[in-house]
């Protein structure tokens, strides 16, 4: 039941990825990890979103091998499940092409902290790592070591788009679509002229609030 559960809202979830307009055609994904049997449900490869249905959904172990499904999985899978193996914290991934934010990750630009929506859920600037190829566990090294030393839920990487991670796959989400925002304001501000920076000690209250007080 559990398992079933988590079929419905990944699909459910990667309904928002269009929605929001952070894929084109079929590319992107979502996947979202079980705590308590350790098996990860992800999108099938190149079906397209409005064809997605719970029973789309593949069921793969932590390490990639196919548990369950009639399709073949992701082709960012292996590292999808690299992240889980060395985040335990983690619960959830999503991987996007969003257009303002992998423009950064094109020039290898980090996205920098100048608004109070990136001192909230980032505590501090979207860090951009390093190129690997599609396919393999590569891509999966680059989130984990960009992620390392940082509050920020999302990185970006070199010449390709945006990986985010969280508790849960909603919260994986959330980043996503907050990443591209903040992205697109930041494009948007550097049109305009220099940014104001943002201190060092208000992103760390801000980011103190937003995720200890605000909310229900």
């Amino acid at each position: 039941m559990l398992l079933q559960a988590l079929r419905e809202e990944v699909c459910a979830l990667h309904a928002e990825l269009p929605r929001n307009n952070l894929v084109a055609w079929t590319s992107g994904n979502l996947s979202a990890r079980d705590p308590v049997s350790n098996l990860v449900v992800i999108k099938p490869s190149g079906v397209r979103f409005e064809h997605l249905k719970p029973a789309s959904m593949v069921v793969v172990d932590v390490d990639g091998n196919l548990v369950e499904g009639e399709y073949k999985p992701s082709s960012d899978t292996a590292s999808h499940c690299y992240i889980y193996r060395h985040m335990p914290a983690v619960n959830g991934v999503a991987h996007t092409h969003s257009r303002y934010a992998t423009a950064f990750a094109v020039v290898g630009r980090s996205i920098p902290c100048h608004t109070t929506a990136m001192g909230d859920e980032f505590g501090g600037e979207i860090p951009c790592g390093g190129f690997a190829l599609i396919g393999g566990e590569e891509i999966g090294r680059v989130v984990v070591d960009t992620l390392r030393d940082s509050r920020s839920p999302a990185c970006l990487l070199l010449n390709h788009g945006v990986f985010t991670v969280g508790e849960s796959a909603e919260k994986a989400m959330k980043a996503a679509i907050m990443t591209e925002d903040n992205a697109a304001i930041m494009w948007l501000a550097y049109q305009l002229g220099q940014p104001h920076p943002l201190a060092t000690a208000d992103i760390d209250k801000l980011y103190d609030r937003y995720q200890n007080v605000y909310g229900q």
